[in-house]
């Protein structure tokens, strides 16, 4: 099946979603994503911000939707045409969903542990608005604990429900959701510090805001300030292969590997996560590649690395290193 994507045309298999099709031409095109997950079963179709203007349905009915579709729920038809960036009326949508995101969210960016790693950031930097024109008073939640090292800021919950999947998928038994409906939906749960379960730290790599964090980081340094690297250990209940974040010598948190969408690689299990805190328990690949476009980058130094060794190479090139030094 044929696709083309703010004129980017690509072939793909039956049953790929639109997203999908957008992800493998690139980001240039790729829309923005809140609650999809592509290693959850059943995630997307929540928050709304990947729509996308369908402009021509395929080739046996030319005819345009009448209204955005969610890419990641929407199936690819032969000769269909999308359009993303190149439409500014589904701009103009976006922003309202966005708008929408940002009702009840508090702008505690300068405090939160997700600054720096939160998507919302961007997106709402890019599609939203600088005065908000709801005027009344916002949800406001307690902070609890929903296990031993997870604290829930339901406040800042968008109800993505990428945590409920990942309860339902990777763990022995759920015991958190959502509860009541409408407005005052929220996730919890009934039981204090009910989550228990060797995969529930998943819960904080899935959560796209700062709503679910590690108790064992909270506070501790601001991301941009760290050098994460990548590792991995024998482990008979996970894969091993971890993202360890260092200051100094110092290992401050450890987390799933993730790739350019910003989704885990590999789930792992809380012993890597929680209990092997020591540069000695792992064996270090090196550092990670991080995005010129992230905040991480700007303190990352395999890329001063790699520039004084550019640096080197060119002054010897011209002949800085050969300089007859004088008496």
């Amino acid at each position: 099946m044929k696709v083309t994507i703010d004129g980017k045309e690509i072939e793909v298999p039956k049953g790929t979603t639109i997203l999908e099709a957008a992800r493998m031409i690139g980001p240039e095109v790729a829309p923005p994503t809140m609650c999809y997950y592509s290693n959850l079963k059943t995630s997307g179709g929540y928050c709304r911000t990947c729509i996308v203007k369908v402009t021509k349905g395929s080739a046996q009915n030319p005819n345009p939707m009448p209204k955005p579709v969610v890419s990641c729920r929407t199936e690819v038809m032969d000769g269909m045409e999308v359009q993303n960036y190149t439409s500014p009326d589904l701009l103009e949508a976006r922003r309202g969903v966005v708008e929408f995101l940002l009702i009840n969210h508090p702008l505690d960016c300068p405090i939160c542990d997700q600054a720096g790693e939160c998507f919302l950031q961007d997106l709402s930097y890019n599609n939203g608005t600088e005065k908000t024109r709801y005027e009344f008073k916002r949800r406001e939640f307690e902070m609890i604990d929903i296990g031993d090292k997870i604290k829930l800021h339901m406040t800042r919950c968008i109800l993505c429900y990428r945590c409920v999947k990942v309860a339902e998928q990777l763990t022995n038994g759920r015991v958190h959701g959502v509860i009541n409906r409408g407005d005052v939906a929220e996730i919890s749960t009934y039981i204090t510090q009910a989550v228990d379960n060797d995969f529930s730290g998943n819960m904080i790599d899935v959560c796209p805001v700062g709503a679910l964090t590690d108790k064992t980081f909270r506070f501790k340094q601001r991301v941009w300030f760290t050098k994460p690297m990548d590792a991995h250990r024998n482990c008979d209940k996970c894969c091993g292969k971890v993202r360890l974040w260092y200051k100094g010598e110092e290992v401050l948190r450890v987390t799933a590997r993730k790739n350019k969408w910003d989704e885990s690689e590999e789930f792992i299990c809380n012993a890597c996560r929680f209990d092997h805190k020591k540069t000695a328990d792992w064996v270090i690949e090196g550092p990670t590649p991080i995005s010129h476009h992230s905040v991480i980058s700007q303190n990352h130094y395999e890329h001063l690395n790699a520039l004084k060794v550019d640096t080197l190479k060119r002054q010897k090139a011209l002949g800085f290193m050969n300089i007859d030094k004088r008496p």
